[in-house]
């Protein structure tokens, strides 16, 4: 189905925009406003949190609405969200950060159950596409947020502008969305007893998720932070970061495809993780004539083990009324704890903390993740049994 990849690909450019295209501007958002440091710092979280508070609210839409409608919806939203930063005062400003996390949350949640009804047999390898095309939404985000500002005369303009890319897939997907299809009898019993939150694969599913994206939104928040704080300029700092979402590419493309020669997904996630926390502590505690080494391997372990986090998600599911579910949960609650991460390090920084206890936390986090990743990456799938129970086989 090359429509439905190329629909998924231009959904998935517009899910990491709205919040790498922000950061690179806050100076000068604080310059004009005259935005308080705290005030900065809210702008950043909240988007993140929203992504999880505003995920559990796909399935309950999706059921009322369709998927297809509920998608359309949502990325209605998104693009009057990401036009209304655009506006001269502050309440413009965190409206549309708010409705623009809210509506990435119910994006983000349904792709999964959407390629796994409609690619079920190459769920794993769609879903590396799809995080590729996140990667590179958020590389396009974080590199022309500057020259679009400079160009359009204005931070706003430039915040307004990513608004273009959203019109664009929502026009696309009018035109292209697959059919919604009548569900198969059996579900109209089974959606009741579908309750997930007793199940340990879940959990284990969503402690991964949040493990390896409260990582990935700390390099976001606060990579160039610390690397100044290792003596590089404001414009090499950024740099290194806009290299490490480039980087994430290939990894998001290429992890789902080599887990795919085995039956256990665990020896992928875990080189991912290793790769990450590889990076990072080469980046803070390393010399920093390795800072190019440390900032390829953190790149390679992000994209990979965000790829495969999303990946399971198809994996663990039989069905994609389950990957819905799952997807919902993994994403709602994950994205929800994976907020704390960069709030904690902005509190430690706050507090005077030298990078060897950044460090030390960036560690604590990564082996949360791993082991998540013993229990999540094995071969076992959430099926539902002939009474309309969940069972794992």
């Amino acid at each position: 189905m090359p429509g439905f990849v190329l629909l998924m690909v231009l959904v998935g450019l517009n899910l990491r925009p709205a919040l790498s295209s922000l950061s690179p501007v806050l100076n000068r958002i604080q310059d004009d406003t005259a935005l308080t440091a705290l005030g900065a710092g809210a702008l950043t979280t909240l988007p993140v949190l929203c992504l999880g508070f505003f995920a559990p609210t796909a399935p309950w839409l999706a059921k009322r609405l369709g998927p297809e409608r509920t998608l359309s919806f949502a990325l209605a939203i998104l693009a009057i969200a990401l036009f209304m930063r655009g506006g001269d005062s502050l309440i413009f400003l965190y409206s549309g950060t708010v409705l623009a996390g809210a509506s990435i949350g119910v994006c983000g949640t349904l792709l999964p159950a959407l390629v796994k009804r409609e690619l079920p047999k190459g769920a794993d390898v769609m879903t590396g596409v799809y995080t590729m095309a996140l990667c590179l939404g958020g590389a396009l985000g974080a590199g022309l947020s500057i020259p679009l500002s400079d160009w359009l005369g204005s931070w706003q303009r430039s915040l307004a502008s990513w608004s273009l890319i959203a019109l664009l897939a929502l026009i696309a997907w009018w035109r292209m969305m697959p059919q919604q299809r009548p569900e198969a009898p059996a579900t109209t019993n089974e959606a009741p007893r579908l309750s997930l939150w007793r199940h340990p694969l879940a959990w284990q599913v969503t402690g991964l998720m949040g493990a390896q994206s409260s990582l990935a939104y700390i390099v976001f928040g606060w990579l160039p932070v610390l690397m100044q704080r290792r003596g590089l300029g404001e414009a090499e700092a950024g740099s290194l970061l806009a290299i490490s979402v480039m980087v994430q590419l290939i990894a998001a493309l290429g992890t789902p495809w080599l887990a795919r020669l085995g039956r256990d997904q665990r020896p992928a996630i875990l080189l991912a993780i290793a790769a990450s926390l590889t990076g990072l502590l080469l980046l803070l505690l390393g010399p920093l004539e390795w800072r190019w080494w440390g900032i390829i391997a953190l790149g390679l372990g992000q994209g990979g083990s965000f790829s495969m986090a999303l990946t399971l998600i198809a994996l663990r599911s039989g069905t994609s009324r389950i990957a819905g579910k799952l997807s919902s949960m993994a994403q709602g609650i994950g994205y929800c704890l994976a907020a704390m991460g960069p709030l904690a390090i902005g509190i430690m920084l706050d507090i005077g903390a030298g990078l060897n206890t950044i460090s030390a936390i960036l560690v604590a986090i990564a082996f949360l993740a791993i082991g998540c990743a013993l229990f999540a990456g094995r071969n076992r799938r959430l099926e539902v049994d002939g009474n309309g129970l969940l069972t794992m086989k």
